[in-house]
């Protein structure tokens, strides 16, 4: 319960902030060209808590966090003061109220430029992309990839850490054409160019493993089957796991490694499984009963369990010191292509090659925000980068309710000189709020499926 509860307000905080942000955005470009915020308002619904400002504005926290909206004085829908018809959004002009709709989703890429910056200038470390082994028959043998090599860059972008790889790669989900790597043997001043042809590459894969899925295994310590983290009320915790209990045998047989272990549940969907971990140096025998996730593949095994990740020696270990100059552009450029990646993202789920499947909810985005929280400011901190270029992203989309929507109607009330006929503004909103309610329930639902 106390985990669930923790779970619970850091998610409303990570929301809120980024939440915040957005609405600031629209608030303050609003307040510079003078027009008149009614409401500036975190969540939805009924307030929790709410107060008048200075500047007669009512702030309120309202009790669905999930959103946030700032209300401008408007004719068309409350009676105004002839004092403040001036004041009103829809007396402004076409470019002003432009700039009021991009200025929630510019406040996001900010935020996240700004805490990037923070991460990058007190310097960043990661594993070092040295190559373990290839896969006979892999993308990566094709590619003349060898044991030993390291991979430096992927499609011309440099790779100095094994998370810039798997973005390289991830970039290329559900994509075709030539994919280019460039690998060096360390302390070897020759490096070898290659290519490998791609064909919808792991389209509508779910949770693709991009790196094995590519053919390479990178030079780690061995993950062993050591409980990291419990789900607070799932198999795993009901049967008696404990966190640092090593997993030797799994009805008889032995795993040497955690993935081993991820494929025998995953192959056991509501089975029972007799396992043997070792507790404080004595053998204990633990059976659990597996749950049940429906996939597309079909139902899979899950206990509810985490990896007890081992320490990386600092030898596999790249750290990059930046200036404060050099930081502010590297979370731009960071910025950029995350951005980037989203609307490319969104593209290839609508042809079908990215699985639907991906979409999380806010359930998932809970779960990670907790998840990221419990493993350090860091990495909360880089969640809630990511969670604001996605909202910031997301709200540009060309969509009526949103952002996006709004710019498209106005782009073509300053073509044509005048205002789009109020009755086709009003069948777009209809519209896309159905389909925004449409993408929440189904990232709902995958969130549940998985639960």
């Amino acid at each position: 319960m106390l985990e669930t509860l923790q779970t619970i307000v850091i998610a409303l905080v990570t929301f809120a902030i980024v939440v915040a942000v957005h609405e600031y955005g629209h608030f303050w470009v609003a307040r510079f060209n003078n027009v008149k915020v009614l409401r500036f308002s975190i969540g939805f619904g009924r307030p929790l808590i709410r107060w008048r400002g200075a500047d007669d504005t009512e702030y309120v926290i309202a009790v669905l966090p999930l959103g946030g909206y700032v209300r401008m004085a408007d004719e068309r829908e409350d009676e105004v003061d002839a004092i403040d018809i001036p004041r009103t959004h829809n007396r402004q002009s076409v470019a002003c109220r432009m700039a009021i709709a991009v200025a929630g989703p510019m406040a996001n890429f900010f935020l996240a430029v700004a805490v990037l910056w923070v991460l990058f200038f007190r310097g960043e470390m990661g594993v070092v992309p040295l190559i373990d082994s290839v896969a006979e028959g892999s993308l990566a043998q094709v590619a003349g990839l060898e044991a030993g090599q390291e991979i430096l860059a992927i499609d011309s972008r440099p790779t100095p850490t094994v998370a810039a790889v798997n973005f390289a790669l991830l970039e290329r989900l559900g994509d075709s054409g030539t994919l280019t790597v460039s690998a060096a043997y360390p302390g070897s001043d020759i490096t070898y160019e290659s290519a490998v042809t791609l064909a919808e590459w792991l389209k509508g894969a779910e949770q693709p493993n991009f790196l094995s899925a590519f053919g390479v295994t990178i030079k780690t310590p061995p993950v062993v089957p050591r409980v990291g983290t419990l789900v607070e009320g799932g198999p795993a915790a009901k049967a008696g796991f404990e966190t640092g209990d090593l997993i030797v045998l799994a009805d008889g047989q032995s795993l040497g490694l955690w993935m081993d272990w991820v494929n025998y549940v995953r192959a056991r969907p509501n089975q029972t499984i007799d396992v043997t971990v070792e507790r404080n140096d004595i053998r204990i025998k633990v059976p659990v009963t597996t749950g049940r996730i429906a996939a597309d593949s079909g139902d899979i095994g899950s206990v509810g369990m985490g990896v007890a990740l081992p320490e990386i020696p600092e030898t596999q270990l790249r750290r990059f010191d930046r200036g404060p100059l050099e930081a502010l552009w590297a979370a731009v450029e960071r910025t950029v292509d995350l951005v980037s990646f989203t609307f490319t993202s969104i593209s290839r789920m609508l042809q079908g090659l990215i699985s639907p499947s991906n979409l999380s909810g806010p359930i998932s985005i809970a779960q990670v925000a907790a998840s990221t929280a419990e493993c350090g400011w860091v990495s909360w901190l880089g969640f809630l980068a990511l969670l604001s270029v996605s909202l910031g992203a997301l709200n540009l989309l060309p969509i009526p309710v949103l952002d996006g929507g709004h710019l498209v109607f106005y782009g073509f009330e300053a073509l044509l000189g005048r205002p789009l006929p109020e009755r086709i503004q009003m069948m777009g909103y209809q519209m896309g709020m159905v389909l925004v309610l449409s993408i929440m329930v189904f990232a709902l639902y995958n969130d549940l499926s998985k639960i």
